[in-house]
């Protein structure tokens, strides 16, 4: 079980999801006012925003949530906030990328790194371990929405690169700079997807026992409560086993 599509399962699996969907519309709603302070408000016109929307629009975050960030953007005081990716190995030497959004470059640099340490890991420098991930548009679809073959065919006409379908979907994989055309291809053939976004995914992933996971997940979910950490990948993969111990 590969680290980068699961650890949606596992937060499901551990709890906590008020806090957490309060905490992630809060980081969906910076994604749209960044998007669109960079660009035009306009999702039509600003294919950032516009992914950002849909992301949103996934995680069921209401339309008045949606529409008050894009507001928010064209505000005089509006914040500016800077992009970060911060790199480093967890426990196991699980490698790990952070990527957050700052109005205060020193606060979240110490946050990060202090919880690197006190989680078993090390924060490196960047470059670290990005190497051994490729930047990637991913396109999720339900189950639903065709057999493997069909959207295997739909994917490459819409100029994806590959397809992996699984219990849980089927993802659809793609260059990051096509990311926005492809995923209109897609809902052309498909309809409206579960989820448009750049990933970045592994090229190779460390297996963890129980004891690792449990220490990588909680490096994860403190990094994750940082309000201004916007997402945390790893590339950890956990057996069948392991899963259902947690």
């Amino acid at each position: 079980m590969a680290g980068h599509s699961k650890w949606a399962n596992i937060q499901h699996r551990k709890g906590r999801q008020d806090a957490a969907r309060s905490k992630l519309f809060s980081k969906l709603a910076k994604e749209i006012t960044v998007a669109a302070k960079m660009g035009d408000p306009d999702p039509d016109k600003n294919p950032r925003l516009r992914l950002a929307v849909k992301e949103a629009k996934s995680q069921s975050v209401p339309k008045d949530v949606i529409d008050r960030a894009i507001k928010k953007s064209q505000g005089g005081d509006a914040e500016s906030y800077d992009e970060i990716r911060y790199e480093g190995y967890g426990p196991g030497g699980v490698a790990v990328i952070v990527e957050a959004m700052t109005d205060n470059r020193n606060r979240t640099a110490s946050t990060v790194r202090s919880t690197f340490t006190k989680c078993g890991g090390n924060l490196g420098e960047t470059g670290s371990v990005s190497f051994m991930f490729d930047r990637k548009g991913q396109v999720l679809y339900p189950l639903e929405a065709g057999d493997e073959d069909t959207v295997m065919m739909a994917a490459l006409e819409a100029g994806a690169e590959d397809v992996e379908t699984t219990e849980d979907g089927h993802a659809i994989f793609c260059a990051d700079t096509d990311l926005n055309e492809v995923s209109n291809a897609l809902e052309a053939q498909l309809g409206e997807s579960e989820s448009a976004k750049l990933i970045w995914k592994p090229q190779t992933t460390t297996e963890l026992d129980l004891d690792g996971m449990e220490k990588l997940m909680k490096l994860i979910d403190t990094l994750e409560d940082d309000d201004d950490v916007q997402r945390v990948t790893a590339n950890f993969e956990v057996s069948d086993e392991v899963m259902a111990a947690l």
